[in-house]
């Protein structure tokens, strides 16, 4: 049975609310949504992986390791420091958009449409596919990480306590990833209620079935017994360069 309603970007106004006092309520809607659908995705489209590869290295995190522009690679072809900035940055987007969407179309003030499931699906598939960057990018667990720590933070300690345990336990980043992924939407429909839940609730499917589409070469290598396990050394190049097709 539900037992959490909570959610820190569940608002009473939203614009929607604002604008349909001077304009046409299908009006105000349409726009409301088209943002909230646009500027998450474009926000995603910033992968920060491949931005601070060209701009401190000149060359394209794609072409190294995995071919993904996610923090695991960037830790394991540029280091810590560089994996830190993009873990944060990648995050700090999720965040961004999620309040973006839920002060177009807010559930709380009893929008027909949940801008907040729209914002978060559509800054992940941004992340995953940009539009700035030949539609290949990350696999959106960074982002994903933080949409579900800003509208479902009981969820988050959850899943992050999963995380932990699996990763510890096997070193495999990409089984913690794909596990929480498949339990984001079990939870999410079983500890929070609340009519405003319906949209979200979707959305975590969604979201759920990207993310472990995004690991699908993961899971081929998982099941092979070829899956790379978490280092926090930082290989070489050369080496790096060989494995560049595995995804």
């Amino acid at each position: 049975m539900p037992i959490f309603s909570f959610c820190p970007v569940y608002f009473e106004k939203d614009l929607h609310t604002l604008l349909s006092a001077h304009m046409a309520p299908e009006l105000s809607l349409a726009l409301c949504v088209l943002l909230s659908i646009v500027v998450p995705y474009l926000l995603g489209s910033l992968n920060f992986g491949i931005i601070l590869s060209k701009l401190f290295f000149h060359e394209d995190i794609r072409d190294y390791g995995s071919g993904n522009a996610g923090t695991t690679n960037m830790l394991r072809t540029y280091g810590k420091r560089f994996a830190a900035i993009t873990l944060v940055c990648d995050m700090l987007k999720g965040a961004l958009a999620v309040v973006f969407g839920a002060l177009m179309l807010n559930p709380r003030a009893l929008a027909p449409v949940d801008g907040i499931a729209l914002s978060a699906l559509f800054v992940i598939l941004g992340h995953c596919f940009p539009c700035f960057y030949r539609f290949k990018g990350g696999k959106g667990v960074a982002t994903f990480a933080m949409v579900i720590l800003i509208t479902r933070p009981i969820v988050f300690l959850i899943l992050l306590f999963a995380f932990v345990v699996i990763v510890a336990g096997t070193k495999f980043i990409s089984l913690g990833s794909i596990i929480c992924a498949l339990l984001f939407p079990v939870f999410s429909h079983s500890l929070y209620t609340g009519e405003e839940t319906g949209w979200f609730n979707l959305a975590a499917v969604a979201i759920a079935l990207l993310v472990v589409f995004m690991h699908r070469a993961n899971i081929g290598r998982l099941l092979a017994g070829k899956e790379s396990k978490l280092s926090f050394s930082k290989k070489q190049k050369t080496e790096i360069k060989k494995d560049t097709d595995e995804t």
